[in-house]
């Protein structure tokens, strides 16, 4: 891959890449290969640092850690540094968690780089929100339990929320980014939506990763189970008919491989 592949010149470029949900394997063929094209890395703190095996030796890797709840790098300053490297004739590999464009604030970066005519382009990583529900055997969506998913995210910009009520009558599976936080006043506002108690919902810590922690219970409930589970960020929160579909202990895949061939 050159930068005339996608630049159309010899100028410098951004490329705006996702890496997934946690697990590295889980990285895009194309992800990588934009990984070894860049001389600097911006690389989020949610991010598996196992994808840096990717780099080059000889580029640079900058920290811009972004995760709730901790200080983070502004998100000024983040874009100011990215377009004066790609101003510098720089190839700039912007690495977010997941997908650049789902809360990954890659749809204000991509404005910043349109406004300076820089050339870039987007990555798309395997989202958490289908990936970590997954990792349970939970599907988002299913013919016989849900038409349809919401994703959305626990807080706004402005600190509030979203319309719970309203999210709650579009009777589609919600998953829910960034709540664990305000977990306790979600299940309230979803419950007095109408909501039913009994609605199937499980939180997932670190999913797709070895370090994984769920918990499953019912929209009533899962606002003590995570309590008392002790789960953090980061996390995803599923609720709807599709919960009830999760598997838990499931075996990773090098330990399934290796219980076959002890078997044969």
């Amino acid at each position: 891959m050159t930068r005339t592949d996608l630049a159309g010149n010899g100028a410098g470029l951004v490329y705006l890449v996702g890496a997934g949900p946690g697990d590295p394997e889980l990285l895009t063929i194309k992800a990588a290969r934009a990984l070894a094209h860049a001389d600097v890395v911006l690389i989020d703190d949610l991010v598996n640092r196992a994808v840096l095996e990717h780099v080059r030796s000889d580029a640079r890797i900058i920290e811009v850690g972004k995760r709730g709840g901790c200080k983070s790098t502004p998100q000024a300053f983040i874009q100011k540094l990215m377009l004066r490297l790609a101003r510098a004739g720089r190839v700039v590999a912007r690495v977010k968690g997941g997908d650049p464009f789902m809360f990954g604030r890659g749809g204000e970066e991509v404005e910043a780089l349109r406004a300076a005519r820089i050339p870039y382009q987007v990555i798309s990583g395997i989202t958490a929100g289908i990936a970590v529900p997954a990792a349970l055997g939970i599907p988002v969506t299913h013919r016989a339990h849900a038409v349809g998913v919401t994703f959305v995210t626990g807080h706004t910009q402005d600190g509030g929320g979203p319309d719970w009520g309203a999210l709650a009558a579009t009777g589609t599976t919600l998953v829910i980014y960034m709540g664990i936080a305000n977990l306790p006043a979600i299940c309230t506002a979803l419950l007095a939506a109408g909501m039913r108690a009994e609605m199937p919902a499980a939180a997932i810590q670190s999913g797709t990763l070895a370090t994984q922690k769920e918990v499953l219970a019912t929209l009533g409930s899962l606002a003590g189970a995570v309590q008392q589970a002790r789960l953090a960020s980061p996390a995803i929160v599923v609720i709807g008919e599709v919960a009830a579909l999760a598997q838990v202990a499931l075996e990773p895949l090098e330990q399934t491989r290796e219980t076959q061939l002890a078997a044969a």
